[in-house]
């Protein structure tokens, strides 16, 4: 691809990303775009689905759909909701502006960084907003009791968190978010916005709707865009109970939905299974990328339970300089995290993505971080993937739908108690457990079902190795030598049991 094929300065226009239509325009439509920017669903609608909606392209674009009220009685029918608690919206931006305008009167607390809309929308129509910092030290881990604590000391009004957040994807589990909940029961409204929270697999059950519907002052936001992977669809919808719900319902036009949203919604009930799989493929890609990622020498990945992962570049890199390159030199679209309050422009967004794309993503890394010899080089040190036997296992298995072989895909350490990771009896103590590299009591962290053996899957050794060898001056203290053997504790799993490269700094208790 040639250096000039787009102008680097479409992408520092405004604070918000350029749209791939934009990005295709700019590049007279040549531009041949891997797309990590904008969070999708790369399984889901499958050909098939997508077959059926150009077979209807034309009644699509023609007639009119139909009103609200009856997209949204389908789409409650689908997923056995209560029509009376639901509000369809053109999107869930449409709902934020709408949640803002009416029951937003004077300050909104919400933690930073996360999505821009929850700081931006109130701040645009002269409310106050206060931004509890999450930091970097701790993961940008949430947690209640500080944030319970910050919003008594600033006198706010509202308080919003995204589950998972955005852009690092961190995980609260759900009687975390409930006894927040509890907490706040005094507050004007407390929103949670779930936008990613069907791509969750750290617990069988994760969402707070069924709160919502019973409580008086309590939102919880779903996009429908970002779970299917259709954001030019525009919808998205909320839950809360049958009163605040009929406030929002009451400003919002008659058929403030399109005709695609209406086919999508009728199409759901018939690909519910096709759904679920697209989920578990995802997770696994996660996985797999999130070790890639922390094998680069220098980039902190942190733990993410959303269709992204956050990185953090390596000491005196620049997240614009790499995003430019990137899609200059690789035609790879990154979403470079300057732009957002609480982050700075050395962390960047990466959504997940299957393994051919990630493997164009790592040459293009490794050639800007550590100036590699040529890109054909470094693509030979990372095999194809989506060929190989191990792909689907982590640790050798053969069972692509467990990560420790179990045939219950929600528990991963086989526990009855899909809440307990180390078979714990007490539900809550899946993120208790005093060690934190353990699902079952294994003492490696690279081992998910308590064996001391490494993971059959290599790619992130073969790459290591290669970094390593041509790169001997860049390995970062603690990470692995070019014989793939551990020179440190440098790799350790979050309470998730994902990896990332960790700190050297001490850590606050």
């Amino acid at each position: 691809m040639s250096s000039d094929s787009i102008d680097p300065g479409l992408l520092r226009k405004n604070t918000h990303s350029p749209s791939f239509f934009a990005l295709k325009r700019a590049s007279s439509g040549q531009l041949d775009l891997v797309d990590f920017c904008i969070p999708c669903n790369p399984y889901f609608p499958t050909p098939e689905m997508f077959g059926q909606l150009a077979g209807t392209l034309e009644q699509i674009l023609k007639y009119y759909p139909s009103d609200a009220d009856t997209i949204t009685a389908e789409l409650c029918a689908t997923l056995g909701l209560n029509p009376q608690t639901v509000v369809m919206g053109n999107g869930s931006t449409e709902l934020i502006t709408w949640i803002d305008h009416l029951l937003v009167k004077e300050s909104l607390a919400t933690p930073i960084p996360t999505f821009g809309r929850w700081t931006d929308q109130p701040m645009e129509t002269g409310k106050r907003v206060d931004m509890f910092q999450l930091h970097e030290m701790r993961n940008f881990e949430f947690e209640v009791d500080h944030f319970v604590q910050f919003v008594r000391q600033r006198g706010s009004r509202v308080a919003v968190i995204c589950n998972p957040n955005n852009p690092d994807g961190g995980y609260v589990p759900r009687h975390e978010v409930v006894r927040m909940l509890d907490h706040l029961i005094d507050l004007d409204l407390v929103v949670v916005d779930e936008s990613f929270l069907d791509f969750v697999n750290a617990e069988a059950y994760t969402s707070v709707a069924d709160e919502a519907r019973i409580r008086p002052n309590v939102i919880v936001l779903k996009s429908l865009g970002k779970n299917f992977g259709l954001h030019g669809i525009r919808f998205g919808y909320l839950v809360a109970n049958p009163a605040l719900a009929k406030v929002i319902r009451a400003a919002l036009p008659k058929w403030n939905l399109n005709s695609f949203a209406e086919v999508v919604v009728f199409l759901l009930r018939e690909h519910r299974e096709e759904y679920a799989e697209s989920l578990r493929l995802l997770a696994r890609d996660r996985l797999v990328m999130s070790q890639q990622l922390a094998s680069l020498p220098g980039l902190r990945v942190f733990p993410s339970q959303g269709n992204f992962i956050m990185v953090k570049l390596p000491d005196g890199r620049d997240g614009v300089g790499l995003r430019d390159y990137l899609i200059e030199q690789h035609g790879v679209f990154v979403r470079e995290c300057g732009n957002k309050l609480g982050s700075t422009s050395q962390f960047l967004r990466l959504v997940v993505r299957p393994q051919n794309d990630v493997q164009r993503l790592l040459v293009g890394l490794g050639s800007y971080l550590y100036g590699t010899a040529s890109p054909a080089t470094l693509a030979g040190a990372i095999p194809d993937l989506v060929n190989s036997t191990e792909f689907g296992s982590f640790n050798g298995v053969t069972d692509t739908n467990g990560f420790n072989g179990v045939t219950d895909t929600s528990a991963f350490s086989g526990a009855t108690n899909p809440n307990a990771y180390n078979g714990a009896a007490n539900a809550n103590a899946y993120n208790g457990v005093t060690d934190p590299n353990a699902y079952s009591g294994a003492t490696d962290s690279a081992a998910y079902n308590g064996t001391t053996d490494s993971p059959a899957y290599s790619t992130v050794d073969e790459l290591r190795s290669y970094l390593a060898s041509n790169l001997s001056s860049n390995v970062v203290p603690g990470q692995a030598n070019g014989n793939g053997a551990s020179q440190g504790s440098a790799y350790e799993s979050d309470r998730y049991g994902r990896f990332e490269p960790q700190a050297q700094e001490a850590r606050p208790a």
